[in-house]
């Protein structure tokens, strides 16, 4: 076995720092130290591009920047440009700044599919909102959610569904219910058995798999003959499927839509979207109930909406969009022969779209493995790639790629080793990662 050790101590002492001060240690659950090998937890001390640097002084290639929000690079000149001129003319008001309505337009138009915006902080607002948008609208209180997409908000109506319930009760789980990715008649099934009651369907219009021919439309034709509304988050998919998102990609239109992650690169500002009949309701132009959907006291910030107006122009200028799937064919390419040379293709899986790859490490029985992933971490980190997953950015260099490719062939050939032992543990230093969604800490 390699003895060689690969350690981060001051890391590892700024683990403790967030620890004493931050439950979990980080402000998002994937972030955890407890999503890397144990004592391998960079803690960031800064990044630029594709790069990031750590508080050790380690330099890695980044995948995954800021769970996928950060895609156009770190510090990228033309978003920064852009929040620099509004941070110096303030940054929120007591009314409406003109760049709200900037932003807006700028949105509409490169989400075409949609009529009306409303800005926010982040996916679970929005998501949230448009949950009790639909249900005003349709006057029902259940709720399907894809029970195949594995995150939707940090709000009772979805966190209740999953292991980490505690807090949440019941009665409002039970509203919860869940249909399968690609079935559509499971899903007529489930609105036939809640005939009258289901307020939306929600899902991530794609995700490790494209879309089955005709399900999204088919789930359009399925909302609209049950009533309910059809909500598309697109937190993944929008940007990095098409400027337009999935629904731009694919060409089905939803009622509400749900964006950003990528749409700030790494600046706080998410959206609704979708048909001004239903958005109106939130609004002051109508004479119904009144909806309270979205009031974020920072929700308008005027720089993340400028970062993102800058984020739009840039990826429509520049075909940022491509440039993603580019990079990401030719790293899964590398990786996958990479793997294959080692002997390990059945163990190191590449999936998803080129512009949002995960890939996958499982054991001598090719069932997943948290002890193979761990394995895998540790040599990628020690190779210089912080990389929880493939999800490529448009600052990678080919010389990033190439760099990466040989990391995870020198990590490969270590994953055949324990392999052929039939036994991880030796080169796992500790404990093996964990599930994000757990029951117990």
């Amino acid at each position: 076995m390699d003895t060689e050790e690969f350690e981060l101590p001051r890391s590892r002492t700024a683990n403790e720092r967030l620890h004493a001060v931050i439950p979990g240690g980080a402000h998002t659950y994937a972030k955890g130290d407890d999503q890397y090998p144990e004592n391998l937890a960079p803690v960031i001390s800064h990044g630029r591009g594709a790069h990031v640097w750590d508080v050790d002084g380690n330099r890695y290639i980044e995948y995954g920047s800021g769970l996928r929000s950060v895609s156009l690079g770190h510090a990228h000149p033309r978003v920064i440009e852009a929040v620099r001129r509004e941070l110096d003319r303030g940054s929120n008001f007591v009314r409406p700044s003109i760049v709200e309505a900037e932003a807006a337009e700028r949105f509409l138009a490169t989400v075409p599919t949609a009529e009306m915006v409303k800005f926010a902080k982040n996916g679970s607002d929005v998501t949230t909102g448009a949950v009790r948008l639909a249900r005003a609208v349709t006057g029902r209180p259940r709720v399907a959610i894809c029970g195949d997409h594995p995150f939707f908000s940090v709000d009772d109506w979805f966190i209740g569904t999953t292991p980490m319930s505690a807090g949440i009760p019941a009665a409002i789980t039970d509203l919860t219910v869940a249909f399968p990715y690609g079935d559509l008649a499971a899903t007529e099934e489930l609105l036939t058995r809640y005939r009258g009651e289901v307020a939306c369907l929600i899902l991530e219009p794609a995700g490790h798999t494209e879309p089955p021919p005709g399900y999204l439309a088919g789930l359009r034709e399925l909302a609209d003959r049950h009533g309910c509304v059809l909500v598309f988050d697109e937190m993944i998919t929008g940007l990095r499927w098409s400027e337009a998102g999935a629904q731009g990609l694919y060409g089905v239109t939803p009622d509400l839509s749900a964006f950003g992650k990528a749409l700030g690169n790494g600046f706080a500002v998410s959206a609704l979207a979708g048909r001004r009949e239903l958005m109106e309701r939130g609004g002051l132009r109508h004479s119904g109930d009144r909806v309270f959907l979205l009031s974020t006291t920072h929700g308008a910030e005027t720089h993340a909406l400028a970062a993102a107006m800058a984020v739009q122009t840039t990826y429509v200028e520049e075909g940022i969009t491509a440039r993603l799937h580019a990079l990401g064919e030719r790293l899964a390419a590398g990786v996958r022969e990479a793997a294959a040379a080692m002997g390990v293709a059945d163990h190191v899986l590449v999936r998803g779209r080129a512009s949002n790859l995960v890939f996958a490490t499982l054991d001598e029985n090719r069932e997943p493995s948290q002890e193979y992933r761990t394995l895998f971490l540790r040599r990628l980190l020690a190779g210089g790639v912080l990389a929880p997953s493939f999800v490529v950015s448009s600052a990678l260099t080919e010389a990033d790629i190439e760099h990466t490719v040989d990391v995870v062939a020198q990590a490969c050939a270590v994953y055949r080793k324990a392999l052929d032992a039939a036994d991880p543990v030796p080169w796992l230093a500790g404990r093996p990662v964990k599930p994000v969604f757990r029951r117990l800490a």
